[in-house]
Order: structure tokens, then C-alpha cells, then sequence
């Protein structure tokens, strides 16, 4: 297992700075906040003694979104939708789930989705009273079990996640996770491996945002950043949960709700939204055109757009904010 050294930062030394200038009659006329620091980078120790890398960034007051990404990925998939979060004057909170990323991996292979929602539940100390969950695939999953049993958020986003997925996307998901056991020898196979399984995703740029998704053992190889004990848990037992997440949900009706799709997602189908909408009537849905699966880093920009819509929404930010 990885370190286990952990600290609690003190969010005072998080600071935004602002400009003032004078107009013509000497009042003071405030201008655009510059912030003079990036994300505060920070460790949570969870209930099980794992720790769980975090970003955090924006005012301690004001409403909080959880950015919770999925399976093989890091908290760096978000980082075009946190700057954008940050920018319209909400705090986000970004994490790496654990087993992926900076996170600890469980000597025990805890990986449960009911694992996850602890995580969250630790997280939860870094929020504002006001808090929406905004969770693609694994996170979302995981953002759907916490708000069934007992965490209710102002909101919660669902990326490309139903109860009932498309078990051919599933399939190649599970595929792509498991390929490559014994690492690659250059970061160039790994570019390859990744448009094999996603070809309409541009290449350029490619070879510098993956390589935060590879580590270097000790063999001189690089691996994929998540713990293979992960793919331990059956894709069917995290469907189970969820579905039943859903109902739940469902019939307690008081967390609104917004599924975004990739249109090109295999994963998500027509027949999956139906179903979805049967469980949950007030789902609401917003289709983003040239996206798969991943559907931010298909299309950050629109994706964007339709979540900040939703949020202002459920979580409004204060008035002259």
C-alpha cells in the first residue's frame, strides 16, 4: 500500500486576491478576481486508515461541488470543468477515488461502492453547507448509493451512468482495464492502447496529459495508475446497487437530478435513459453530441455548459456573485 502520510490543511492559507481601481469620482470599483494560487493539494484519511489525494480551490462560503471521476481515471479528467466551476465563483473539491490516481490502493481490496461512499463521507469535511455531487460513471455510481442512504446533496450530476448500462460497453471497458497486465515499455504503446478503445478522441496533446494516468516501477515499465484488485468486483454487483440506489432515489423525489449523455456513448442507450426515467420520473437529461463515454474529455465545453445550467439551478451562488 502507498503512503499513508496525511495532513489537514489549514484553508486560511487558501486565499483569492482582488484588484481595485478608482473611478473618476474616487470611489473604489472592484474588478475581476485574479487567484493567485493554484488548487490547494491535500490528503483526507478515510474510515479505514487509506488516504485519498484532493484538490480543493475557491471560497470556504460558497456552495461546493464534488467532482468524483470514474473507473481508471483520475481527478485530473476534471481539470477543464473545475477551472470553469471555479471561475463562475463556486468551490470544488476534486478527489482521486481510492485505488487510482494519488489515492492510497486497500491491502484488502476494499473497492466496494459502500467503500466509496465512506470516502465521500469524509470528504464531505471540506465542503460548504451547500454541496452538489457531479460523479461520471464509477463516481457516478458512487454519488447515487451516497444520496440513497443518507447524504443529500443540493444536486447530483450522473455522467454517463444509468441502472441498467449496456452490457457490450461494459464488456469493453472491462476489456481495456484489464489489457496490459504487464505494463508497457514506452509511453507510446499506452497512447496507442487508449485510441484503440477511443479512436475519435484527438491525439494531439495525448502523450502529456497521460502520462498522470502511468507510473514507473521499479522494472523501468510504466502502469496504469489504479490498482488491478479493482477489476475484482463484478460489473453486475455494482448494477445491482445501483438499480437499487435508483429506486430509492426515486421515491424519495428530493434530490434533483441531471444524467449527462454522451451520444455516442456504448454505454448509455436510449432504451437505458427510458428505463432510468421510469425509476427516477424527474431525471432530467442532457445529451452531448460528439462524446463517448468520457464524456468531459470528449467535449469539456459543452459538457460544461449543461452541468453550470443545472447548478445554478439547484445551487445558486449568491446574489452579485
Amino acid at each position: 500500500m502507498r503512503s499513508k502520510q496525511s495532513f489537514c490543511p489549514s484553508f486560511r492559507q487558501f486565499f483569492d486576491f482582488a484588484r481595485y481601481n478608482f473611478d473618476m469620482n474616487g470611489k473604489t470599483r472592484k474588478r475581476e478576481f485574479e487567484r493567485e494560487a493554484g488548487p490547494l493539494e491535500g490528503r483526507m484519511p478515510s474510515s479505514d486508515d487509506l488516504t485519498l489525494a484532493f484538490d480543493v480551490e475557491g471560497q470556504e462560503d460558497r456552495p461546493t461541488v464534488f467532482l468524483m471521476h470514474g473507473g481508471g481515471q483520475t481527478r485530473h479528467s476534471w481539470s477543464g470543468a473545475a477551472r470553469a466551476l471555479v471561475d463562475r465563483g463556486y468551490r470544488v473539491v476534486n478527489y482521486d477515488a481510492r485505488g487510482h490516481g494519488d489515492s492510497d490502493w486497500s491491502s484488502r481490496g476494499a473497492y466496494s461502492l459502500a467503500d466509496r461512499v465512506d470516502d465521500l463521507r469524509a470528504m464531505l469535511s471540506l465542503s460548504s453547507p451547500r454541496f452538489a455531487l457531479v460523479g461520471a460513471s464509477l463516481g457516478g455510481a458512487t454519488a447515487l448509493l451516497a444520496t440513497a442512504t443518507g447524504i443529500l446533496p443540493a444536486g447530483l450530476v450522473l455522467v454517463d451512468i444509468v441502472p441498467e448500462p449496456e452490457p457490450e460497453g461494459i464488456e469493453r471497458i472491462t476489456r481495456f482495464m484489464s489489457a496490459n497486465p504487464n505494463g508497457f515499455g514506452s509511453l507510446e504503446e499506452a497512447v496507442e492502447a487508449v485510441a484503440a478503445y477511443n479512436p475519435t478522441r484527438p491525439r494531439s496533446g495525448a502523450s502529456a496529459g497521460l502520462m498522470r494516468n502511468l507510473r514507473r516501477r521499479s522494472d523501468g515499465r510504466l502502469y496504469w495508475h489504479w490498482d488491478p484488485r479493482i477489476m475484482e468486483l463484478k460489473p453486475a454487483t455494482h448494477h445491482a446497487q445501483v438499480q437499487g440506489a435508483a429506486r430509492e432515489v426515486g421515491r424519495r423525489a428530493a434530490v434533483p437530478i441531471m444524467l449527462v449523455r454522451g451520444l455516442a456513448s456504448d454505454v448509455v442507450s436510449d432504451a437505458g435513459v427510458v428505463k432510468f426515467k421510469a425509476l427516477v420520473p424527474g431525471l432530467e437529461v442532457s445529451d452531448v453530441r460528439q462524446a463517448g463515454h468520457m464524456v468531459a474529455g470528449d467535449n469539456n465545453d459543452t459538457f460544461v455548459s449543461a452541468i453550470m445550467n443545472f447548478l445554478e439551478r439547484c445551487l445558486p451562488l449568491e446574489s452579485g456573485s
